[in-house]
């Protein structure tokens, strides 16, 4: 698997997964030193402190760090006055974003934004940083690997702020093009400025050893580590993919699952890992693909007829993102908001649902579409911050398009507003397994538990949306996440729920109508649901199911 990506502005994401529990990753667990204190990132000899304490004293009876007295540290040609003190802004806002991130399950896309206007980071500097934050964040479990056989201890044994300062650092010398030398000097500078100087001896250690070889002989180190026998090469892939390795079993099904060959999963997994282009939406009516194409190197999205790829930049610049005629979206989630408003339906095309609608990327896209032909939204969202967004998002459509933005739990519209709907959107909260490239600190909070626990909510909202459709409307179930617990299953479970109260449904061909709204020929299995897949289509893992009601 090659390195990640080698700078460019990072995609910023429209809604994603909520909070869930961490996943350690490849970390090992809470061990401890020899004198029974945590450890944040020096010798484990001897039970020394971390923080420059009590490794050692010199001739004259001055403290010494572990790494100084071991004789592990490698000095620097310049004077003591003339060493780096501190480290750029970028550098600095990169590290600001892992600990937010990190200490407040925060997302790193809404995070970084406005940390970079508070800091008045712009262009090279603005560019730099947002690479540093995003490919740290996607490769933290190849980089743990990395730092855990340069530094001969777990990563688990590294205090928090030190280990995000390497993380950073692993990824300048092996993932970006930085001198190493100028990536060790600047970490180790960060180092001093957010830890001390005693962890900042211990990362000018590290980070040396790692400058010492090239990307490809760190992969094979890191792969025969997790996996020494050739009999695991799941945990291998994991580790080199810097995925979970449950997470990577359950991406290997999902392709078997849909069709796909096993032998993607190296492919899919790098494309996890490559930062994703400025996907912007014209919604139709409101703005044109050529209004929004006009900026020097944007090109067509790569599926949806809306959708307009960016080379980089801030798209709030935009006139039309800012008056909410355009957005930021996935051309996935494009196509799919577009496949609804396109599939065959019988009798009246009146009154649209989107169920799940914050933050407003599908819903502001679907009104658009409705206002086009003289139907209404209704736009529902369980949580009032984001039922806000919403509003946000809806602001330049019609106001005749849109009849209600409002606060309530999905799960109660079948039994409130029975056979009420048209056409009604679940875009199901999910793990988010299929955005990894947009929220790449995913991958590290959700456990195999989320899995079970989000099925039963996604039953329960597509078990609504069949009853809150009326007969011979069309319900789209969406969600942003692959895994088949998600998808083929949760649609299999809520048809025998609802064949049991009385609904009948059936499944309508939603790769053919995908063909249809498409701006090219999609590269789909013989199947009626659609799973689109960002190795393969360049977009999201976005999974389409469209049924519609009979009785």
């Amino acid at each position: 698997m090659s390195p990640a990506g080698q700078g460019g502005a990072e995609g910023r994401g429209t809604g994603g997964p909520g909070d869930g529990g961490r996943d350690g990753g490849q970390r090992h667990g809470g061990a401890r030193d020899g004198a029974g204190r945590g450890d944040t990132g020096r010798s484990d000899r001897g039970g020394a402190r971390d923080g420059g304490r009590a490794a050692g004293r010199d001739a004259q009876g001055r403290q010494r760090g572990a790494a100084r007295s071991e004789g592990r540290t490698t000095r620097s040609a310049a004077a003591p006055g003339q060493r780096r003190r501190g480290t750029d802004p970028a550098r600095r806002v990169a590290f600001d974003v892992l600990r937010t991130v990190a200490e407040g399950d925060a997302y790193a896309n809404l995070v970084l934004p406005p940390l970079l206007r508070e800091r008045g980071l712009t262009g090279r500097d603005a560019g730099f940083a947002t690479e540093l934050t995003y490919g740290t964040l996607r490769l933290r479990g190849r980089y743990d690997a990395v730092v855990e056989l340069a530094a001969a201890r777990p990563a688990a044994r590294i205090d928090g702020p030190v280990l995000d300062v390497l993380r950073l650092g692993v990824h300048q010398v092996l993932g970006m093009r930085v001198p190493a030398h100028a990536a060790v000097s600047e970490t180790v500078g960060l180092a001093r400025e957010v830890t001390g100087a005693g962890p900042a001896q211990f990362v000018n250690a590290v980070l040396r050893a790692v400058a010492r070889e090239p990307w490809d002989v760190w992969e094979q180190r890191i792969g025969d580590a997790a996996d020494p026998d050739g009999s695991d090469p799941v945990a291998r892939l994991a580790t080199v993919g810097s995925h979970p390795v449950w997470v990577v079993r359950a991406l290997r099904e999902a392709l078997v699952g849909n069709d796909r060959g096993v032998d993607e999963i190296a492919a899919l997994l790098d494309a996890d890992n490559a930062a994703p282009l400025v996907t912007l939406v014209a919604r139709p009516g409101l703005a044109t693909v050529e209004e929004l194409g006009a900026t020097a190197d944007a090109a067509a999205g790569p599926l949806s007829p809306t959708a307009v790829v960016l080379p980089g930049g801030d798209p709030a610049s935009l006139p039309a993102v800012r008056e909410a005629r355009a957005g930021v979206q996935d051309d996935g989630s494009q196509l799919v908001a577009l496949a609804l408003g396109a599939a065959p339906l019988d009798g009246p095309d009146e009154r649209w649902l989107d169920l799940c609608a914050g933050p407003g990327g599908k819903a502001a896209l679907l009104a658009a579409l409705a206002s086009s032909r003289g139907a209404r939204l209704v736009a529902n969202e369980v949580q009032p911050h984001r039922a806000r967004l919403v509003r946000q998002s809806l602001h330049a459509v019609p106001a005749d398009a849109v009849e209600e933005v409002r606060t309530g739990d999905g799960r109660t519209v079948g039994t409130d507003e029975p056979a009420s709907y048209d056409r009604v959107m679940v875009d199901a909260p999910c793990t988010g397994l299929g955005a990894l490239r947009r929220r790449p600190e995913s991958r590290w909070r959700r456990t195999p538990a989320d899995v079970a626990t989000l099925g039963t909510l996604q039953r329960e909202l597509l078990g609504s949306a069949l009853r809150a459709v009326r007969v011979g409307g069309v319900v789209a179930y969406v969600t942003c996440s692959p895994h088949l617990a998600e998808t083929r299953l949760v649609v299999k479970d809520a048809l025998r729920a609802a064949a049991k109260s009385g609904v009948d449904v059936e499944t309508l061909d939603a790769a053919a109508v995908v063909r249809d709204v498409a701006r090219r020929d999609v590269d789909l299995p013989d199947r009626t649901d659609v799973q689109l897949w960002p190795h393969v289509h360049g977009t999201d893992a976005m999974h389409l199911t469209l049924l519609r009601r009979t009785s």
